[in-house]
C-alpha cells in the first residue's frame, strides 16, 4: 500500500501535509509517492515534500518523474537531484503532454523512462511505473497498446 501526495507550496498545505501524514503513517505504507505537475509546474515543491517527508516525518517517499516533454538532459538532472536529496525510488509515468506544448520531448513512453533511467543510474533506484490498467485513452486498440 502506497499513499499520493501533491506537493504544499504555502505554509498551511505544509502543515496539512504533515497532519496527514502523521496519521497516514500509522498505516505502514510500503511508501509514499509526491506528484509532478505536468510540464514541471510543481518542480520545486516535489524535492522539498520528498526531503520533508523522508527526513520529517520518517517516510519512504518516492518522487514521480515523468518524460513528457522533458528531455534527457532534464531528466538527467532530476535523477541526479533526487539522488542527492536521498531517494531511493522513483514512481515513473509516461504523463500528458502539457497544454501548448507541440513536441512530446526526447522519450515518448514510460517503458523509455526506465531504460533511460537504468542507463544513467544503474540499480539505485527501485523504480515503481505508474500505467493505464486497461488501454490507454490514446492507443487505436488494446491489441496496439
Amino acid at each position: 500500500m502506497s499513499f499520493e501526495f501533491y506537493p504544499p507550496k504555502t505554509d498551511d498545505q505544509r502543515a496539512q501535509l504533515d497532519r496527514t501524514a502523521t496519521r497516514l503513517r500509522e498505516r505502514a505504507p510500503e511508501y509514499v509517492s509526491v506528484t509532478f505537475g505536468a510540464g514541471g509546474s510543481t518542480l520545486s515543491h516535489t524535492p522539498q515534500t520528498i526531503q520533508r517527508l523522508r527526513g520529517t516525518l520518517d517516510l519512504d517517499a518516492a518522487p514521480h518523474i515523468t518524460c513528457m516533454g522533458g528531455s534527457r538532459e532534464e531528466i538527467r538532472g532530476l535523477l541526479k537531484l533526487y539522488r542527492a536529496i536521498g531517494a531511493r525510488r522513483l514512481v515513473t509515468l509516461r504523463g500528458d503532454l502539457p497544454s501548448g506544448m507541440v513536441s512530446p520531448g526526447d522519450l515518448r513512453y514510460a517503458s523509455e523512462l526506465v531504460e533511460f533511467i537504468r542507463a544513467e543510474t544503474g540499480d539505485h533506484f527501485h523504480i515503481e511505473v505508474a500505467a493505464y490498467p486497461e488501454t490507454h485513452p490514446q492507443a487505436r486498440d488494446a491489441r496496439m497498446d
